[in-house]
């Protein structure tokens, strides 16, 4: 067995780079050998970093130059009922984070859901897009490659579902800018979130595009997919899965959970997540629906960052009288780009599969896509859940108290 000791003073000689550690010991000893490294330079103790229980060489594709692992904690919420396209049924949700009062607000909000009967979700709209960007030499090369894109959109989808067994092309918008040209290929990935997918999909779409119009590609991604940004495209023609989730809660149990009233809360998200945001200029008109998502995205094996497209969420409360003058209270959350997958990525990492084992959802559905619909059903109605504690807690003026009770 290779000495991890000898490997980090070769290291440190300049003998052998960091990043090729593997070729010459385990994966664990890699592991081990840079930890050593990274200590002996910095004075760290990184202890708890390697303090790990998978074999590192599991964790291959989905991170370089491995020292351990970054352990954060993982809880539970719910029960709750959940009336989706995919999910149906009781379901718990776990979810990871380091922010005290999060779980305990999301399963207040999940035990009003419950005693109001469950939340409906419905999923409405699935294409992971990815756009290059194109040179020509002006507008009327721009119109000429736009056109043919337009006419030969069998040949580009046969193209591109050549590269893969599972993704189905949907559709390629083309934008133009000046003489730059934008085509946003859309694909449904199935159970895959689905962005290497699209990827590979595109690059081989894009040679045929050269091949038969004036255009020349200057990048495969030409930022209007738009992946890992706060951007408008998303939120308005959406990105990944765009979910819904709604309920209607007695005014009685609106009063009795959250100590508020409908017309309160119903104030509150008008005031704060649409007038205020609207203010801000957000692209987000919510309270913190990226907690849930950031929290879903961490335990379940999801890409961190995409919690930005996440945050693409309405929050709207609306109150609706019953014919004996009691006032209920309507609430829903629209999430426009969600982008999860239950097979691929960190989904197959032990600790966010066994995640995806609490939910049900682990590997693909069937059929194909129902379990990443599920999933992302099911999240939306935890952010639903966020948004309902949330408010009533603003709008009861319990905020602060309640994070002073659980000592945060």
């Amino acid at each position: 067995m290779t000495d991890p000791e000898e490997l980090a003073e070769r290291v440190r000689d300049g003998d052998v780079r960091i990043h090729e550690l593997e070729d010459h010991a385990d994966y664990d000893t890699a592991a081990e050998a840079r930890r050593l490294l990274v200590e002996r330079e910095t004075g760290a103790d990184l202890e708890a970093v390697g303090d790990y229980s998978f074999p590192a060489e599991q964790a291959e594709p989905n991170i370089e130059n491995m020292i351990g692992a970054a352990q954060v904690p993982m809880g539970v919420v719910g029960p709750v009922p959940v009336h989706g396209g995919a999910a149906d049924g009781d379901h718990y949700l776990p979810l990871a984070t380091t922010e005290g009062a999060l779980l305990a607000s999301v399963n207040r909000g999940l035990a009003v859901i419950r005693a109001a009967g469950g939340a409906d979700a419905r999923v409405t709209k699935n294409g992971m897009t990815r756009a290059p960007v194109f040179r020509v030499d002006g507008v009327a090369e721009a119109a000429e490659t736009v056109e043919w894109v337009e006419d030969n959109l069998k040949t580009l989808r046969e193209t591109a579902e050549s590269t893969t067994s599972h993704g189905e092309l949907l559709d390629v918008e083309p934008y133009v800018v000046g003489d730059s040209v934008y085509l946003r290929f859309a694909y449904d990935t199935k159970d895959a979130m689905g962005m290497n997918m699209a990827t590979i999909a595109t690059g081989e779409a894009c040679e045929v595009v050269e091949a038969e119009t004036p255009a020349s590609l200057v990048a495969l991604s030409g930022n209007l997919c738009s992946d890992k940004k706060p951007a408008a495209i998303n939120a308005v023609e959406g990105r990944g899965r765009s979910v819904t989730a709604d309920v209607v809660i007695p005014g009685e149990l609106v009063e009795d959970r959250l100590h508020t009233t409908a017309d309160a809360i119903a104030e509150a998200n008008t005031r704060k997540n649409l007038i205020g945001s609207a203010k801000a200029g957000s692209l987000g008109f919510n309270a913190h629906a990226a907690n849930v998502v950031g929290a879903a995205f961490l335990a379940t094996g999801q890409d961190e960052a995409q919690v930005v497209e996440g945050a693409n969420t309405i929050t709207t409360m609306d109150t609706r009288e019953r014919e004996d003058g009691t006032i209920d209270l309507y609430a829903s959350v629209s999430l426009a780009s969600l982008e999860v997958g239950t097979v691929g990525g960190g989904t197959k990492l032990p600790t966010q599969a066994e995640a995806l084992d609490v939910l049900g959802l682990r590997g693909g559905g069937d059929p194909p896509g129902s379990n990443a619909d599920a999933l992302a059903e099911i999240i939306a109605v935890g952010a639903l859940a966020g948004e309902l504690s949330l408010l009533g807690a603003l709008s009861s003026r319990h905020l602060a108290s309640a994070h002073e009770d659980l000592g945060r």
